[in-house]
């Protein structure tokens, strides 16, 4: 065997046994996370006797509250608020990310890619804090309008006690319109790169037949993207599920399976549950939070599941036609 060969063959094998490794790294990684979750949570899972209750200051038997009640309820809020920022971020980030990639001139689009990249960096904190003072008092003329016009829809209805909606602001609607904030820099940027990517000859064949740019974009650029565009969506999804210090700060905390998302003291995220009675939790608490946080895990891996799953299906069913 030649020298050269020989070499090639063994930074071959060198190269394979890398990736190999790399590879087995992120399951060994997501099992020890996943093992970690369970035992620690199995004294919280495993408590039939009610003792957790009586040694967690935040569970209240006499009024009818478990962990698993508490789990339930958190679990309903993290989805409602996750689900609010991913509907007025998608359309969004998908729009800039077109603007970006195929409308805006050369030099203004590298200047917002630029701007993007960077409003991605921006820690979590931060948009807390300019949540909670600079956009709660923006919203607050706007919620009031929603519940004195539309407060006949559950969604918007007001507080029955008071006849009004919440007057600081703090409610799931306000923690949902800052994570979409925070993930639409990370959709935008995963999608504008999927649309750079579209074959310039599928975008020229379609012009050439006479369709117009959106219809060169619906027939060329969106079919080729898409599988990218589901993966983005599901990567600012988990970045919302699994965000804590804003909600934190722009949440008031309560727990209900209400859809009355201008109503304060309703609903809270898992997340930003942990944090909040991380500091002061016993032994007992803690598993009881490892439980919650073991529930989290869960739904990301759900959610990430059913992305892939979406993204096979639309790739068999474009290789059939």
């Amino acid at each position: 065997m030649p020298l050269t060969a020989h070499k090639e063959s063994v930074a071959n094998k060198l190269f394979g046994g890398v990736s190999l490794v790399s590879a087995s790294l992120i399951l060994v990684t997501l099992a020890a996370v996943a093992t970690f979750l369970l035992v620690e949570a199995w004294p919280a899972l495993t408590d039939t006797s009610g003792e957790l209750a009586a040694k967690v200051d935040w569970i209240r038997p006499e009024m009818g509250q478990s962990l698993i009640q508490i789990v339930g309820y958190l679990v309903f809020g993290t989805v409602l608020i996750s689900a609010i920022a991913l509907l007025i971020a998608t359309p969004l980030s998908i729009g800039i990310a077109l603007f970006i990639s195929h409308y805006a001139p050369r030099k203004l689009a590298a200047g917002l890619g630029y701007v993007i990249d960077l409003l991605a960096a921006i820690p979590s904190v931060v948009y807390g804090l300019w949540g909670a003072i600079v956009v709660l008092p923006v919203l607050q003329p706007f919620y009031n309008w929603l519940g004195d016009n539309l407060g006949w829809i559950p969604l918007f209805a007001p507080d029955p006690l008071t006849g009004t909606v919440s007057n600081t602001g703090r409610v799931a609607l306000s923690a949902g319109i800052v994570l979409a904030i925070m993930i639409i820099p990370i959709i935008t940027a995963v999608t504008r790169e999927v649309f750079l990517q579209t074959p310039v000859l599928h975008e020229e064949a379609a012009l050439a037949m006479g369709a117009t740019r959106w219809e060169m974009v619906r027939m060329a650029v969106f079919p080729f993207g898409r599988s990218g565009m589901i993966g983005a969506t599901m990567l600012g999804l988990g970045r919302a599920l699994g965000e804590t210090m804003a909600v934190y700060m722009i949440l008031s905390p309560g727990l209900s399976y209400s859809f009355a998302i201008l109503q304060g003291g309703l609903h809270n995220t898992i997340a930003a549950n942990i944090a909040l009675k991380f500091p002061e939790a016993n032994s007992e608490g803690v598993s009881a939070l490892i439980a919650m946080g073991l529930a989290l895990f869960v739904i990301t891996l759900l959610v990430n599941m059913l992305a892939r799953w979406i993204v096979s299906r639309r790739s068999e069913f474009s290789g059939a036609n």
